[in-house]
């Protein structure tokens, strides 16, 4: 499986978008500060992911939602907006 995931900083709230083969692997390696782009407001909580069977629709996925502000706006609109 191949997952697109968003984290949440415990620090400042910050979100981070990422892809990866291993999410708790990966979620690991963030916390421990491994990763040059979250090390500086380590913790992170996994606020939401999404499993696909093709690392091309996972990486097409994450690619979106980094450069489109409109799906990323939908999709953390869903994700953390209080109902």
């Amino acid at each position: 499986m191949f997952f697109v995931y968003i984290l949440v900083s415990d620090v400042d709230g910050s979100k981070y978008i990422g892809y990866t083969e291993e999410l708790k692997t990966r979620l690991r390696t963030h916390n421990q500060g491994k990763v040059k782009s979250t090390k500086a407001k380590v913790p992170y909580k996994l606020a939401y992911f999404e499993a696909y069977t093709s690392k091309t629709l996972a990486l097409k996925r994450e690619r979106k939602l980094k450069t489109s502000s409109w799906h990323k706006k939908q999709l953390f609109d869903r994700i953390f907006t209080e109902k």
